[in-house]
Parts: structure tokens; C-alpha cells; sequence
């Protein structure tokens, strides 16, 4: 019998991946990643340990807490603040999902002697194998679909994972909880990595500066960098008888750059940090869709081989706010080509 360690959050997700591998026969054991050390303001994406404790008691299944408390802080919270202050918008779930929950954490399992086959987890998403390489595929759910945030994960990490979720619909999942009387179903949805009002790391990003036209022009005052990122209207706390949005951060002089609606729809863009799942190395022009964050419809368009280990990409029809820090995810129907991180916009 296989034995699989499962990722367990609390949440509705996570607890009927479990309970769904466990009637398939499984052997189960869970784990719960301790990422808050209580001294600051909780992460929204922070797990709850006594539901945890709770949806194992039901399940019958051993419980394991890896406390990853310094490894978060390091890993995580420290790529957001340096990212902030470069005047980026960075998607901290990406780097937790590729080096603490599916890098770290396995890490940090193994260490204790806990021997599985398989980790999963409650994510939204499919892995297949095909042509001698492991694939990432879009959850069946497409509200809920979470490969945007899994497409760093390398081929070592695909080939022990496991998304008891990917071929369900998030109702579905609902009734299950509901069936096994687990003690989430009535949870909230899951939440982002932090929301904007918890900024309590930062102390030099809360700096006022000066708000500015594309041509150096003071308009105004901000009250730092860290409150903005490319697209934002509100907040600016400027009049000048039109809307004007964010259309850039200059981290290094501590300075909002706005303009007027149309200044933020472009077509090209610099992508750097590639990871790429169905194909070893793109050497050519390849089509595919391109989302440039999570709730971005994807959008046709050329990857493009550029300078060393960079890809440019160009959209058939210009995009809202391409935003430097955020994620860039090439899909080929529902298969997860691969990514990189936006690091500058043509």
C-alpha cells in the first residue's frame, strides 16, 4: 500500500484530499507547515492548527507539525519586502510553493523519518506524464484553477505530487465535506498571502515621496511605495480633472509614476527567472496564451527567445497593467508550458 503525507491547511481543500485518498485506500498522514510565530499580525494564507488537529481526529490519521517559521521568514517574507522595495509588485505564493511547501518542507519530512510515496496537497490542478516528462495541467475547475502558481515547481517536485482536487469542481468538493460532516465545510475561501492593510514588516517603504508624471512633473505626495502597485486609481490623492492611474514605481528614487488609462495597456514585456515544465528550452518563436496574474483571462500571443536566459513576449492585442514582480504563465491549451517572472515592460 501506498502511503501519501498530505498537506493539510484547515481548509476545505486540503481536508477533502485527504479524505478522498484515504477511501481510495491510501495510507495517510498529515502534515501542517507552521509558518507564524505569533509576534506579528497573522498571514492571511496561514493555515489553522486546531482544525487541522480537528480533520485528523475525524479522518483517524496521524498528525505532523513542521515548523517552518524561520524558513518563512527567510524564503517568503523576505523576497516580498526586497521585491517591494525595488518597486515590484511580487506573487510570494509562487517562491512558497517552489521552495517551502514543495522544496523545504519534503526537505524537512524526510529529515524526521517520516517515509512517504507521495505528498498532496488541496490544489486546483492536474499532473500527467507524457513524452518522458512530467506535465502540469489546469484544475477541471476553471474558477478555481491554481496552476498559475505552480508552474516553478521542477520535474523532481511533479513526480512526487499528488491534487486529489484536479479533476473536481469546487461544489463538488463542497458536498464531500459536507457528506463526511468534516468541520470546514462552512470555511472560508482560501485567502492570498497577505492582504493590504497588514504591511507590518516594512519601515523604509513607508517613506513619502513624490508623485509623478511620465515626464518628471510633481503632481503630489504618496505615502510610499509599498501602498501602489501599476493600474491602481485610488488612493492617489491627486486632481487633475481626469482619472489618473499608476502606470509605474521607481524603487530607486521613491517615486509614483501616473498617467492617464490608456498609458497602461502595452504589448510586450521582458521575462527573466524561467522555469519551463512541457518542453526543456524554448530556441524559437512559440505561440501560446499568456496570463500576467492569477485572475488575468489568458491572452494569446509569441514567446520569444531574448537576451540570456530571458524571454520576451509579445501579446496580439495590448494588455492592462503588465506588472514587473507578477508571474507570467505560458499555456498551450490547458498544459502549463511554463513562466518567469515580468522584469520590464517594452
Amino acid at each position: 500500500m501506498e502511503k501519501i503525507a498530505v498537506g493539510l491547511s484547515g481548509g476545505i481543500d486540503s481536508s477533502v484530499a485527504a479524505c478522498l485518498l484515504k477511501e481510495k485506500g491510501y495510507e495517510i498522514e498529515g502534515i501542517f507547515m507552521k509558518i507564524w510565530d505569533g509576534k506579528q499580525p497573522k498571514p492571511a494564507c496561514c493555515g489553522d492548527v486546531e482544525k487541522v488537529k480537528e480533520v485528523a481526529d475525524i479522518l483517524e490519521i496521524p498528525l505532523h507539525i513542521i515548523d517552518l517559521r524561520k524558513e518563512y521568514e527567510e524564503i517568503v517574507i523576505e523576497y516580498f519586502k526586497n521585491e517591494y522595495m525595488k518597486g515590484r509588485t511580487p506573487n510570494p505564493c509562487v517562491i512558497c510553493n517552489r521552495f517551502l511547501k514543495f522544496g523545504v518542507l519534503l526537505d524537512k519530512i524526510s529529515e524526521k523519518k517520516i517515509y512517504f510515496d507521495y505528498f498532496a496537497t488541496g490544489h486546483y490542478a492536474r499532473i500527467g506524464f507524457e513524452k518522458g516528462r512530467y506535465i502540469l495541467k489546469k484544475g477541471k475547475d476553471p474558477d478555481k484553477d491554481q496552476s498559475y502558481f505552480l508552474y516553478l515547481l521542477n520535474q523532481k517536485q511533479l513526480s512526487k505530487l499528488i491534487f486529489p482536487l484536479g479533476d473536481y469542481k469546487k461544489e463538488k468538493v463542497k458536498e464531500i465535506a459536507k457528506m463526511y460532516k468534516l468541520p470546514v465545510s462552512d470555511r472560508e475561501e482560501s485567502q492570498d498571502f497577505i492582504s493590504p492593510d497588514k504591511f507590518f514588516f516594512f519601515d523604509i517603504g513607508k517613506r513619502e515621496g513624490e508623485i509623478v508624471d511620465k515626464y518628471g512633473n510633481v503632481l503630489g505626495k504618496h505615502k510610499g511605495i509599498i501602498y501602489y502597485t501599476v493600474g491602481q486609481r485610488r488612493g492617489l490623492g491627486i486632481a487633475m480633472g481626469k482619472p489618473y492611474y499608476v502606470i509605474g514605481i521607481d524603487g530607486k528614487n521613491n517615486r509614483i509614476i501616473v498617467g492617464e488609462e490608456k498609458e497602461l495597456f502595452k504589448k510586450e514585456f521582458i521575462v527573466k527567472n524561467i522555469n519551463l515544465i512541457s518542453v526543456d528550452k524554448i530556441e524559437k518563436p512559440v505561440r501560446a496564451d499568456v496570463k500576467i496574474r492569477y485572475k488575468h483571462p489568458p491572452s494569446p500571443a509569441t514567446i520569444i527567445p531574448f537576451e540570456k536566459d530571458s524571454l520576451k513576449v509579445i501579446f496580439d492585442y495590448p494588455q492592462r497593467a503588465i506588472t514587473p514582480g507578477q508571474s507570467a504563465v505560458f499555456y498551450q491549451e490547458d498544459i502549463v508550458l511554463g513562466g518567469g517572472i515580468i522584469e520590464k515592460v517594452l
